[in-house]
């Protein structure tokens, strides 16, 4: 009786240790939206659903990233395709794929530089979501375990672009591979929730404003008409995964009470003032 008392004590001491914490107060939060590109799909039924759910044809989306200020500490949140697109029409095969102005352009505005930029998040390994970040070298890079294996692996996978992280994976750069959820800045505010299925490392972001908590998807849900079916990516790494963190994600979201922004979906991202005004 006693050592399964100890046991539970044990646990119990686990789980509250990788709980997110409730929020302090002592420090503002602040979200910006920023732009980091637009893409045409050209046959989004093909492309999005491995049951062939959608109506053929082409489908724009859009590819957002987020800067969060949690008092004076910077978070860049998924860097989009690569500014060497900037101010071109590229054709990727299943897209066509546009970048307007660059993420350090884009903090320039707001009188960011790059070197105050602390952390890297990234929700998951695809070249969408990595383009600009070697843009900031000094920051620490946040990626799930899983994630950050396939992109370090060697020989490198020919699907991936471990290029784009090279400021980590060859030269150095301090990176954090993450399991499970993270608090990024420790205090409940920010933080990192474990969604496998897209990928296998992938996370989504829970950011805690003042105005309410907000939740970033990543690549959970590419836009609006997959949530009501829970439609699957044929090209997404676990299925089973997958529908597991929609799950997840959907019941955290009703019992907080969260925005949900399905960072891919143009109508969700303008639920967010647009740049360079800010969330709070």
């Amino acid at each position: 009786m006693k050592t399964l008392f100890l046991a539970a004590t044990a646990f119990l001491s686990l789980t509250a240790m990788q709980a997110p914490q409730p929020a302090k107060a002592d420090s503002k939060v602040s979200l910006w939206r920023l732009d980091c590109g637009t893409f045409t799909i050209k046959d989004y039924n093909a492309f999005f659903s491995d049951t062939l759910a959608y109506k053929p044809g082409p489908k724009e989306i859009t590819d957002s990233c987020y800067l969060i200020r949690n008092g004076g500490r910077y978070l860049l949140w998924d860097t989009g395709i690569g500014a060497e697109m900037q101010g071109k029409t590229t054709d990727a095969g299943f897209a066509i794929m546009k970048l307007n102005k660059t993420i350090v352009q884009q903090l320039g505005e707001i009188g960011v530089k790059p070197e105050q930029v602390e952390i890297v998040g990234i929700s998951h390994f695809h070249s969408d979501h990595i383009g600009q970040a070697a843009a900031f070298p000094k920051a620490t890079l946040l990626i799930g375990a899983d994630d950050y294996a396939a992109l370090s692996a060697k020989p490198a996978n020919p699907q991936l672009e471990p290029a784009r992280l090279k400021p980590w994976i060859e030269d150095g750069g301090k990176a954090r591979s993450v399991s499970g959820d993270h608090d990024v800045f420790g205090d409940g505010k920010v933080v990192m929730l474990n969604l496998p299925g897209h990928t296998p490392g992938h996370h989504a972001l829970l950011v805690r404003l003042a105005s309410g908590p907000v939740l970033l998807t990543g690549d959970l849900y590419h836009f609006t008409e997959q949530v009501a079916h829970k439609g699957v990516p044929p090209f997404n790494t676990n299925r089973a995964d997958t529908l597991a963190s929609m799950d997840r994600f959907d019941k955290m979201a009703k019992n907080i009470g969260a925005k949900v922004v399905i960072q891919h979906e143009p109508a969700d991202i303008a639920k967010l003032p647009a740049f360079p005004a800010t969330a709070e």
